[in-house]
């Protein structure tokens, strides 16, 4: 059977796990769709549920990213035993597949079937994904996050900014990517980015608030 009929719907169901929903559900008993932002990922869970079931959030939906796009580089070399062979970014047909998998696992996670198709913005299973697909892109972006979120303490901010960024990691890193691994760079930043248009409104009105703050920057008021 074609791997990609496998993985893409195999990804958009691992990513469509809601992990921020179901924990604040079976530890705080709430919907945390109600609370803060209304936004099913760790940040606002953060807020509904407290910092450690933040933390758990982030780490599930980081990991769903990366199991999703390690099954696509594992069937890959199971359909094709050469890919298995050499660095895996020369393997474009095992590439193309992984990086496929991990549009499909992020969309998963913003529109997930089990809600509605209403979920997070992306952030940690994008950088899951990338984690899986080209190790040295996430590292990148996560020392672009952490810099303008020190800076900052923006949380959002710091998101738009690293998503943007990663196009640019992405043809450093990756010579000659062909459509499909195109696509997978500008496409998932793209989504984070229009995930994240409320945020956008509130920073240029100066009422967005900084993480741990409980209250818009002063500069709102």
């Amino acid at each position: 059977m074609n791997p990609w009929l496998i993985h893409l719907p195999l990804a958009y169901l691992l990513g469509s796990i809601p992990f921020g929903y179901l924990l604040v559900r079976v530890f705080r008993h709430e919907d945390v769709r109600a609370v803060g932002s209304g936004n099913i990922g760790a940040t606002n869970v953060a807020r509904a549920g407290g910092k450690g079931l933040g933390v758990l959030t982030l780490l599930l939906d980081l990991t769903k990213g990366l199991v999703a796009v390690i099954l696509a580089f594992k069937s890959a070399a199971h359909f094709a035993p050469w890919l298995a062979e050499g660095p895996f970014l020369a393997h474009l047909q095992g590439f193309d597949l992984a990086a496929a998998a991990a549009v499909a696992a992020v969309v998963g996670h913003v529109f997930p079937v089990w809600l509605g198709f209403r979920g997070g913005k992306g952030v940690a299973t994008a950088l899951g994904v990338f984690i899986a697909l080209v190790p040295p892109i996430s590292l990148c972006i996560v020392a672009v996050f952490a810099i303008v979120f020190l800076l900052t303490r923006f949380v959002s901010l710091a998101s738009i900014i690293a998503a943007a960024s990663l196009p640019i990691f992405g043809f450093l890193f990756v010579h000659a990517p062909d459509r499909a691994v195109t696509f997978c760079f500008f496409f998932i930043p793209l989504l984070i980015i229009a995930k994240h248009h409320a945020n956008i409104s509130r920073l240029l009105a100066g009422a967005e608030p900084r993480f741990g703050g409980n209250s818009a920057p002063k500069a709102a008021a």
